[in-house]
């Protein structure tokens, strides 16, 4: 009887592994429909439209732990963004740089143009744990680099991959 019952979890084991390589492809193409068509900036028409807020990279900060890429704390006069878990897809932009521009009409955030800055993508928004999809989390020195008042809490803008 002991025999049977160890039989019949190992079958159990054996058909729970098979299921789960079977299912790996459909997951697979399920990934790659969902970067193909929703995390290419190409498909927004020139880039995503955002709202980026004002997130602090060092250690005792309001912006968490430590970066999601590569586990450290980073200096807040780094040009530098945290993206929303759909944008920061699993960790594919980790250290890509973004191009980020603010949008004509939002401009809440006082003075700054229409000039553009790049920034490395160092760390995830977890939408998960309350960070809204559209949201490109920076450093106050991307604001700074834009000529926006970090006061202002939010803008809108546009990012792209550069």
């Amino acid at each position: 009887m002991a025999a049977a019952t160890a039989s019949t979890k190992i079958v159990a084991v054996v058909v729970a592994v098979l299921l789960a390589i079977l299912e790996m492809p459909s997951c697979a193409v399920a990934r790659r429909h969902h970067h193909d068509h929703h995390d290419k900036p190409g498909h927004h028409d020139g880039g995503f439209p955002a709202v980026m807020t004002v997130n602090g990279f060092e250690k005792g900060e309001d912006g968490g732990g430590p970066a999601a890429c590569d586990g450290h704390y980073h200096s807040d006069g780094e040009l530098i963004v945290a993206l929303s878990t759909e944008w920061f897809a699993g960790g594919r932009r980790c250290h890509r740089r973004i191009r980020i521009t603010p949008s004509e009409h939002g401009h809440r955030g006082g003075g700054g143009g229409r000039r553009a800055v790049e920034a490395t993508v160092v760390d995830e928004c977890d939408s998960r744990r309350g960070c809204k999809d559209d949201v490109v989390d920076s450093s106050p020195a991307v604001w700074r680099a834009l000529g926006l008042d970090t006061d202002s809490g939010e803008v809108r803008v546009t990012w792209s991959d550069v």
